[in-house]
This record gives C-alpha cells, structure tokens and sequence, in this order.
C-alpha cells in the first residue's frame, strides 16, 4: 500500500507541472494527478507478470530440447522445480491479475531478452540454486524463492529500471513502492488460497483520497497566503532565490497545517523535511524546518491552528 510520503510527492509534481503550466484547468491537473497515482498500481502489475512470464519461456525451452534430434537425458528430464513453483503458478493463475494485465496490454513478446537476462541474474543467485538442488517441496519454499527474487533481482535490476523508464513517466518515484506492493502481497499469500489478489494500493482509498485532493485544490487555491506567510518569515532572503521545489513544499506543508486538523504538526513538518532532502538541496531540509516551525508556533499562538484527534498527539513543535 502506498504511503501518505508518496501521495505528498505526487501532489508536489502535479503541482510543479501546474505552475510550469498556469493556463491549466485545476480539474484537469487534478485528473493528471489521479493517473499518475495509480500508475503505482499499473507498475505493480508489470511486476507480477514477469515470473509468469518467464516460467512459459523456459516450458517453451524445455520442449525444444525435448523435441531435439539426439535429446540428452537431461533434456528428457530437465529440473522443473521453478516453473513448478506453487506461487508463480498462483500469479499465473490469478483472475485478477490476468484480468488486469489484459486491461493494461501487459506484453512482453518484443521483450523476451529482457526476460532471459532476468532469468540468468535469477539463475546466479545462491538461493535459487539451493532452491533447485533441494528435495524439499514446499509452499513456504517456494514464497522464499519468489520473494527473494523480489528483493534481490527486481529491486537492484538496472535492465528493468531502464525497461520502466522508457515506458512510464516518473517512474522512478514509482518503482520501490510498486515492488513494496508485490511483496507485500505476495507475503500474505495462503497455499490454500485458489485465486490470489494483488496488494490494495491504497490503505483506506476513500480517506487517502479526500487527503491528496484537497492538499491540491487547497495549496492552489490558498497560494497567495502563504506565499505571504513565507515571504513575511524571509529575512534578508527573497522569495525568488528559492528552489521551486522548496517553496511548493512550504506551502504545502503550510497547507496541511492550516486545513488538516486530523494531522499532527510534527508529523507534517517531518515529512517535508525527508522528501525535501530527495527533492531540493543539500539545505533544503533544515530550511524548511526552520522556516515551517516558526509559521506553525506563529499560527498556535493565533488559534489558527486547530487540531483534532489524532493532530493533537504532538507533545512539541520542536523537530
């Protein structure tokens, strides 16, 4: 499931792309943003295919040999351990992946190198040749062998970093949380479990949702004012030496601690110190904190800070 740190990057580029883009519709953007949300979900799937994928590329294999001249015993009884792996054959299996990888016009036909380039980083891996070398069979195994293929080929796979990129916008934002996803469904996969589900992308969708929609439409609509908040809090500093990425930022956090009264301060001023570290500069961080502490203390004194519930578990404003 994604996390409220992705849904936050993500408003952050629809927003980027908004202000690239002034004349853009808000409800268009927001359409934008809602795509590439669920392109995590997309991506997810592209993972799940690929052992499956791969296991009907070495059937193929098998049968050649099978089928040669002069076919050796190993040929005739080539080791089937993988493609008889019971989770390979639950993704293969599954109605809703197969359901959404037709959706999606999953295909790997003009890929099949990439699928044996794979298919030889597996083959190195020291699990992989225990795993084949093993008398014993079992589902717990076989999860074992597909999760660790999860973590150590898909994870670090240079050639899988660059099929994405080619194919989807922002990917790289994209890639760990969808293969988060594949694993963490796969983890809660059952052997007695006949028909298997991908991971849900969204914790609770229906409050995820309202969340990264309204931090949109408010940080828009809301723009001038914090702008002048930020600005009033600049000294001997103007606004416009300030990285773009920093000042959405700000006034997205300003954003949440003024319109999100279920959030904690110090769990929204954390947040955009971490992603400003990804996004920004190598000071971004401790900028941000500076200057988004001081807005949120100034805002606590004036009663504009009203939290509920869970936005009261702050002991401090000090990060």
């Amino acid at each position: 499931m994604i996390s409220r740190r992705y849904l936050r990057i993500k408003v952050m580029q629809a927003l980027y792309a908004k202000q690239a883009n002034p004349e853009e519709d808000m409800l268009l953007g927001e359409k934008n943003l809602d795509k590439s949300i669920m392109q995590c979900q997309t991506l997810s799937y592209y993972f799940y295919s690929i052992l499956p994928e791969i296991k009907r590329y070495l059937e193929a294999k098998f049968e050649d040999r099978k089928n040669k001249n002069f076919p050796t015993l190993e040929d005739l009884n080539p080791n089937t351990r993988f493609i008889d792996n019971k989770v390979i054959l639950q993704m293969e299996e599954s109605a809703e992946l197969n359901r959404n990888w037709r959706r999606l016009g999953v295909d790997w036909t003009q890929h099949k190198e990439l699928l044996v380039s794979l298919l030889g980083q597996i083959e190195e891996l020291p699990e992989y040749r225990s795993y084949m070398a093993s008398s014993i069979d079992s589902y717990k195994t076989d999860k074992e062998l597909v999760l660790t293929i999860i973590e150590k080929v898909f994870a670090t796979s240079e050639l899988l970093h660059w099929f994405f990129e080619e194919k989807f916008a922002h990917w790289f934002d994209d890639y760990n949380d969808a293969l988060l996803q594949v694993y963490q469904g796969v983890t809660f996969w059952k052997a007695a479990s006949e028909q298997v589900k991908a991971s849900p992308l969204f914790k609770d969708e229906a409050e995820d949702t309202v969340f990264y929609k309204n931090l949109y439409r408010k940080t828009i609509n809301n723009d001038r004012e914090y702008q002048a908040m930020i600005e009033e809090k600049l000294r001997n500093w103007e606004s416009d030496r300030i990285i773009a990425t920093d000042m959405l930022l700000m006034k997205m956090a300003i954003c949440e601690l003024m319109e999100f009264p279920s959030i904690p301060t110090k769990v929204t001023i954390n947040e955009y110190i971490e992603i400003a570290k990804v996004y920004g500069s190598e000071k971004s961080g401790l900028f941000i904190n500076g200057l988004v502490d001081r807005i949120a203390q100034e805002l606590k004194e004036s009663g504009r800070l009203n939290k509920q519930g869970r936005g009261l578990l702050d002991k401090s404003l000090n990060c």
